[in-house]
């Protein structure tokens, strides 16, 4: 039998699975990324990642190809992991460096278009052509994926909807711009947002839940989501605005690509309706009546698990076409 490797990539933890042809994960291993350790480090605990599963198949199976998702700026034809800020990495040579150690032919490219990827072909954009996903968690990306290929848009840089500017958003972000869409409308963006409220003196139910915690330091999108349930008009109006900005932002992008199928995945997926919701609002008032006929706007099929099998499918296909089968 034949399978292949994919990797996601965070600042946290390493996660790697074997992947059968249909997407289905056959064994998973999850270990710490220790990032501040350098790049080196990081190599090789990818690589025992991949050895530790490499030891998992059953006897007589194949790895074709070994799949790595990397957040950030990423060149997939040299290999190269341009700019990630998470990991500390710039000018990497993720693939020259990797095939050294495991032995396995490598193909790496952006966490999320491998995201995308894996819910296109094996997840809830399987029976579509044009498929546009956004991942909402730390972060807010973007990818799109017509007819199984993904779009990468020149120096590879297409999908980073987090950083479009949103009219009445001033907060700077991360990247060195400000009022970027994620500064707001992502997980952490919520939180921060709540964080300062509360800080400032507004009443909500979640100070009730963090009595002994000056700062806050706990809060997480799970409890705002908590919050909005029981009708709390901090959460609520944080969630509500986070869910109308990334409709607009998704309303942009459909006009100018025109998909049929959006796929919200990561902690927004989690959110449910509290989340796509107004999303979903944003979409109808916005979009041309020719637009919104049969778009469908879900959450991700495998939330936790589409970038490994993404990352997997995607360099079976990648290595099976450099080899001509």
């Amino acid at each position: 039998m034949k399978v292949s490797i994919g990797i996601d990539v965070g600042g946290t933890n390493i996660v790697g699975g074997v992947v059968g042809q249909s997407g289905e994960i056959l064994h998973k291993i999850k270990r710490p990324t220790e990032a501040n350790a350098g790049s080196a480090i990081v190599l090789d605990r990818i690589a025992g990642v991949v050895t530790d599963l490499q030891a998992s198949i059953a006897e007589g199976s194949e790895v074709t190809a070994v799949g790595v998702g990397i957040p950030g700026l990423v060149d997939p034809e040299e290999g190269m992991s341009r700019f990630a800020g998470n990991l500390g990495w710039r000018n990497v040579p993720v693939v020259q460096e990797l095939e050294r150690r495991t032995g396995l032919p490598v193909v790496i490219d952006n966490d999320v278009k491998l995201y995308v990827y894996g819910e296109a072909v094996a997840g809830a954009g399987r029976d579509c052509r044009h498929v546009f996903g956004i991942t909402i968690g730390t972060g807010i990306a973007s990818a799109l994926v017509s007819d199984g290929t993904i779009f990468h848009g020149f120096k590879s840089m297409a999908g980073e909807i987090g950083h479009v500017r949103m009219d009445g958003v001033e907060e700077n972000c991360a990247c060195g711009l400000y009022g970027c869409l994620e500064t707001v409308a992502s997980a952490s963006g919520m939180v921060r947002q709540a964080r300062k409220a509360l800080l400032e003196g507004r009443e909500s139910v979640l100070r009730n839940w963090y009595p002994g915690d000056e700062n806050f330091d706990g809060l997480t999108a799970a409890d705002l989501s908590k919050a909005m349930d029981e009708g709390d008009e901090l959460a609520t109006g944080i969630m509500t605005r986070a869910g109308v900005l990334n409709g607009r932002a998704l309303a942009a992008a459909v006009m100018t690509i025109s998909p049929e199928i959006i796929i919200v995945g990561g902690g927004g997926a989690l959110a449910g309706d509290r989340l796509m919701g107004p999303l979903r609002e944003q979409l109808n008032e916005l979009l041309l009546p020719d637009f919104r006929e049969g778009l469908k706007v879900v959450v991700a099929d495998n939330n936790d698990e589409a970038g490994i099998i993404g990352s997997a499918l995607y360099a079976n296909k990648r290595i099976s076409e450099r080899s001509g089968r």
